[in-house]
């Protein structure tokens, strides 16, 4: 499986209740795919993957699913400690998943041994295309990371560790020692703002929390950056990238909230973000209307 385009990552709505509004989810999914991206990324960072226990997470990828449609290819995440991970990754594959991208285990350091033994196993209980995501606990080194590739579910390594000495050398490691199709992602949150850098070490792939909420600009920037239009893509990281990111670090957990309230703010009623994370300020919330504002004003010119 080849992914290409701009990679979907959808939130997860919650009701009044404070249960997962289905409804407005499969609106929300259709929406972003009759847009025009690469693949669909279901209960993950961005759709509060942390925050859905199994038979939530199992509704959500098959509202997913079944919205997307077979459009495009659906991905879902799953981590966390080895048995919860094995579960999510079975009830992803019950949801009709086409695949999983695996974040990282419980907040524990481990050998590399034992983090491939446990994507090993993960993926193993998923028997689903995965893509294994680096950040945080996560990290591999270059043989290590030639074993995960070589795993025969694995087609995928996202880095949102954002070191690219260290990224090239899993690149490099990777292609001349593995013997099959694979593929690199820029993982990092607002990954448009390293795409430049990441595209230096052969790394095309990302993922856009943008495409939530404006998926024009998304796209756009995809565009430029692709046909080689320098002025646009400078223009949209200066005016819109740039100043998101800044409003993003002013709050942990943002990456995911402020992403969460810029859809609201389309239109969807896909509720508040659950603790730990905390909704925007109502100045944060103006400023993000100013960023939204200056970014599709640089789409234009």
């Amino acid at each position: 499986m080849q992914l290409d385009g701009v990679l979907f990552f959808p939130v997860t709505p919650f009701d009044a209740s404070g249960g997962v509004a289905v409804d407005v989810l499969a609106e929300h999914v259709k929406h972003g795919v009759a847009a025009g991206p690469g693949g669909v990324f279901v209960a993950c960072g961005t759709g509060e993957f942390n925050a859905l226990d199994v038979d939530e997470f199992e509704q959500v990828v098959k509202v997913a699913v079944e919205a997307t449609a077979g459009r495009v290819p659906v991905f879902a995440g799953a981590g966390g400690p080895l048995p919860i991970a094995k579960r999510f990754a079975a009830a992803a594959k019950s949801a009709g998943a086409d695949g999983l991208l695996l974040l990282p285990p419980y907040l524990v350091s481990s050998p590399p041994a034992g983090l491939v033994r446990y994507v090993e196993e993960v993926s193993q209980a998923g028997n689903l295309p995965t893509i294994v995501y680096q950040r945080n606990n996560a990290v591999f080194t270059p043989d290590s990371a030639v074993e995960v590739a070589c795993l025969p579910h694995v087609i995928g390594l996202k880095d949102g560790l954002g070191d690219i000495d260290q990224m090239q050398r899993l690149v490099l490691a990777i292609r001349s020692r593995v013997d099959k199709p694979f593929q690199f992602f820029n993982g990092l949150p607002t990954a448009e703002l390293t795409v430049s850098a990441y595209r230096g070490i052969g790394v095309e792939l990302y993922s856009s929390a943008v495409f939530c909420f404006a998926p024009d600009i998304s796209l756009g920037f995809y565009e430029a950056v692709t046909s080689g239009d320098t002025a646009k893509t400078n223009r949209l990281l200066t005016d819109f990238y740039w100043p998101l990111v800044e409003l993003r670090d002013k709050v942990p957990g943002y990456a995911v909230s402020l992403v969460k309230a810029a859809v609201a703010k389309t239109g969807l009623a896909v509720g508040g973000v659950r603790p730990p994370l905390l909704d925007p300020s109502p100045e944060h919330l103006a400023e993000l209307d100013r960023i939204i504002a200056a970014g599709r004003a640089a789409l234009e010119g």
